[in-house]
């Protein structure tokens, strides 16, 4: 392995198969929380299309985020030896990231999901194949973005602790998905020491953490960034998202949506990757926050989580042209 790579992705990936439902409802308490979707039981369900999208998954969007923003990018991942396994190496190679660290297994089957999408929110059928993981020879990236992977990955997780702790000089960003919560901050402490910067949401911030509620979002920033990542990054919603570098506190608002969302898979990746490629292009944390939104709002106009993903030349002309109100503003 000769090349040395901007942009290393880790994680699973997935085929996704957009489900289009039109008679169905939502049902949630009284919070507007606690949600279920609801279809017919025993019947026969009309949808109105479907539409499928190869090589998703939360590192898989990261790498292609960073392809497109003008990194070198390559991904590490596990695919069967089918026919959608081929598609995904297609579509990634299409988008320019490397294949180099890719394996493939003879007697797997790719990871294949179910999104059953209403209105602009979609609820994500899963199964996570179980593959044996290894860590190839990634060389020495400037940067490695870990996210989501299945739940026979902890010693895995060990292997890839091991590496950044030989290699200092490699820049870790965490994304953490579903089962690296559930492994718990304790058993994942050596990622949490090693990572430079983190992302999650904030009800994933309290499930990390054990708690059912918090009186800010300073509390959750800061408890966070107590467990070992450098810079943690917590995204809010329609309130935007919010930021602690050990000494200041940032709070960026939404890029403006020019119509309404059509479909939100792949927005906190589109925020999360982009953000990290900005700091490994030299920009600092405030400007770097400013880039994620915007790649945000363009992904769900589309469907799936990476047509709408933007080159640099587009997100800096989104830049150029933002509102007088959206900048960083330090939260006192």
């Amino acid at each position: 392995m000769s090349k040395s790579y901007d942009f290393v992705a880790i994680g699973d990936i997935t085929t996704d198969a957009f489900i289009r439902l039109k008679d169905a409802s939502v049902h949630c308490d009284i919070n507007q929380e606690n949600c279920t979707l609801s279809v017919s039981f025993g019947d026969k369900v009309p949808y109105e299309f479907v539409e499928v999208v190869r090589a998703v998954g939360n590192s898989p969007n990261a790498a292609v985020t960073a392809s497109r923003l003008g990194l070198s990018s390559a991904l590490v991942a596990n695919l069967g030896n089918d026919q959608n396994g081929e598609e995904c190496l297609d579509s990634l190679k299409n988008d320019g990231v490397s294949l180099d660290f890719m394996t493939t297994h003879e007697d797997k089957d790719t990871n294949y999901h179910y999104v059953l999408w209403y209105e602009d929110e979609r609820t994500i059928l899963v199964k996570h194949q179980q593959f044996e993981y290894k860590l190839p020879n990634i060389g020495k990236p400037k940067w490695i973005y870990l996210s989501s992977m299945g739940e026979s990955s902890l010693d895995y997780h060990d292997e890839i602790s091991g590496y950044l702790e030989k290699n200092p000089e490699v820049k870790l960003a965490f994304q953490p998905g579903t089962f690296q919560m559930k492994m718990g901050t304790e058993r994942l402490s050596r990622i949490y020491n090693r990572t430079e910067i983190f992302f999650c949401n904030v009800d994933e911030a309290k499930r990390i953490l054990g708690i059912e509620n918090h009186t800010s979002i300073k509390d959750l920033l800061m408890a966070i960034n107590k467990l070992g990542p450098k810079i943690v990054v917590i995204t809010d919603g329609p309130k935007g998202a919010h930021a602690f570098d050990g000494e200041n506190y940032w709070s960026v608002p939404v890029y403006p949506d020019p119509k309404a969302p059509y479909e939100r898979t792949g927005a906190g990746d589109a925020f999360s990757s982009t953000v990290t490629t900005a700091l490994v292009l030299g920009e600092p944390l405030e400007n770097a926050l400013l880039w994620g939104p915007i790649n945000s709002m363009s992904v769900v106009q589309q469907i799936g989580a990476q047509k709408g993903l933007l080159s640099r030349k587009q997100t800096e002309e989104y830049l150029k042209n933002a509102p007088e109100t959206y900048k960083p503003m330090l939260i006192e």
